[in-house]
């Protein structure tokens, strides 16, 4: 019997994703997170991350 591959592939709402600015203090970092799961996050140096403009 195979597994049913299809049933772990559900969507992700896209109210579980979120992205904020971090400012430490030393260095602002992009921070983008899935508030769903536990340590499903990525960041980056804010300057290295494109603007909005550049994303259209």
């Amino acid at each position: 019997m195979m597994p049913d591959a299809t049933a772990a592939a559900a969507p992700v709402a896209a109210d579980d994703v979120m992205a904020s600015v971090d400012d430490d203090g030393s260095v602002e970092r992009f921070v983008i997170a899935d508030i769903s799961r536990d340590d499903a996050w990525i960041s980056m140096a804010l300057d290295g991350a494109a603007s909005l403009p550049a994303w259209r």
